[in-house]
């Protein structure tokens, strides 16, 4: 029987609360911190100010199909997000990858096979000389701290796209490191600072396992939706999930944590909060922060990605040859399309990434044929009639806008990086921006939910789970 899982975490009255951990944000990292602790007998309360857990993961709905609005893969190293979604009974069923991929650049719509295309307008040689200095580059990174890293300074003072620039790249490669960093970050390639590139790509095994299908990042989806994994651990949690609960301040003094709602002050010995750098600066705190952690809110800025969905009765592209993925080069708003159709029988789905500037503006009978209009160019004119259509722009939501990652500029790192983790009093951070290896990923938000739980049950001299 299908585990229940419609219901969100009921509301209570948190007047007169005190519990040993307060815990800000029901993503993966405050859900998987407030399991650990829960396990050692340490009392936890998770808030959010949202009206649903998940954070980033989101799921959606068309042709009867549910779709990932939001985080959507798991690689196979995922080890952390992998035993999670195990345990929570959900399962994981390969990305289509089967067929040809399609480019479309320079007006030309070219087939291709493997991560990167070698073909049609592409100038291959340049491609593969520009990848051999990132990889050169890569192997100076420090993930955990990369603002140690040797020559830091000047990697963090020079923004991707300048650095694209001294090593003279082609108009085709800029145009595919432009779409790297646009599905990564959210941005453009002179808005984000090398460093920064580096240290990602870097953290999540370098970038042919950023990019891949098979044996990459982008090899595995869940069956039920990733947001279901965290459904599932709320329904464990219960009544220590609370959502529609935004915290407005935080105090604290020698002997303790005080954290204010609209409703409500909750009486803590720790918090943690998991937002995304940025979004830490929504709440007021008693001290105030520290100038480099109010220079790390200004700075890590959240990118912005949109996705849409279009489907159709039947896949039509496999009886074609194609794998349903492709890349657009030097168009908008859509740059990548996915194949995420349930089978061959139907209905046929294809995720397709967005450029939020040029495309949350929009009404969404606009962007609905600026996609279709793109699919036609890649797929035919069986492209133009879907049955279904949904879309999700991150950067138009009411609450933590933005994704799906910060875009830290230039000189960001160096001057603010050591604030992603650097407690203030009794107030620790988590949240996938905040790991070093898998940093940006799910997986990277479990472990650090996990180990900012470890660190608080040492503070409160519980005994971690194993030991004698």
């Amino acid at each position: 029987m299908k585990e229940n899982t419609t219901a969100q975490p009921a509301q209570r009255d948190l007047r007169d609360t005190s519990v040993d951990v307060v815990i800000v944000g029901a993503g993966f990292a405050g859900l998987s911190a407030a399991e650990r602790l829960a396990g050692l007998g340490v009392s936890v309360l998770v808030v959010d100010a949202r009206d649903r857990v998940g954070g980033r993961s989101f799921t959606g709905e068309i042709a009867g199909t549910e779709v990932d609005l939001g985080a959507t893969w798991v690689s196979e190293r995922h080890t952390a997000i992998r035993d999670l979604a195990t345990r929570m009974g959900c399962s994981l069923n390969p990305q289509f990858d089967e067929g040809s991929n399609v480019l479309w650049m320079a007006g030309q719509r070219q087939a291709y096979a493997g991560t990167m295309p070698l073909v049609g307008p592409v100038d291959v040689q340049d491609l593969g000389r520009i990848q051999i200095e990132l990889n050169r580059a890569l192997e100076t990174i420090d993930v955990d701290a990369a603002w140690n890293s040797p020559d830091a300074a000047t990697l963090d003072a020079t923004s991707f796209g300048e650095w694209l620039d001294q090593h003279q790249a082609t108009p085709s490669t800029r145009a595919l490191m432009y779409i790297i960093t646009r599905v990564q970050w959210g941005c453009g390639p002179l808005d984000v600072s090398l460093l920064h590139v580096l240290r990602y790509i870097q953290a999540v095994g370098g970038l042919d396992h950023m990019l891949a299908v098979k044996g990459g990042s982008n090899e595995y989806r869940v069956t039920e939706t990733t947001q279901e994994i965290a459904k599932r651990l709320a329904a464990r949690l219960g009544e220590s999930v609370v959502l529609d609960t935004p915290v407005r301040r935080i105090s604290q003094d020698e002997n303790g944590i005080a954290v204010h709602t609209d409703s409500a002050t909750i009486n803590a010995k720790y918090a943690i909060v998991t937002a995304a750098p940025e979004h830490r600066s929504y709440i007021e705190y008693q001290p105030a922060l520290p100038a480099k952690t109010e220079g790390l809110t200004t700075s890590f800025r959240m990118g912005a990605l949109s996705k849409a969905f279009v489907a159709y009765d039947k896949p039509f592209w496999r009886a074609e040859g194609l794998s349903g993925e492709a890349l657009l080069a030097d168009t908008v708003p859509a740059f990548v399309t996915f194949d995420v159709s349930p089978s061959d029988d139907g209905p046929g789905i294809l995720m397709v990434f967005c450029t939020a500037r040029v495309y949350d503006g929009f009404g969404p009978d606009v962007r609905r044929r600026l996609v279709i209009d793109q699919l036609v160019d890649l797929y035919g004119e069986q492209a133009n009639s879907p049955i279904d259509y949904i879309d999700h722009c991150w950067g138009t939501e009411a609450f933590a806008p933005g994704g799906p990652h910060p875009a830290a500029p230039p000189y960001a790192t160096v001057n603010y990086g050591e604030a992603l983790t650097e407690p203030h009093g009794r107030i620790h951070w988590a949240g996938t921006e905040t790991a070093g290896e898998w940093v940006g990923t799910m997986n990277g938000a479990v472990l650090t939910g996990l180990h900012t739980a470890d660190r608080i049950a040492d503070l409160l001299r519980v005994a971690p789970e194993g030991s004698a």
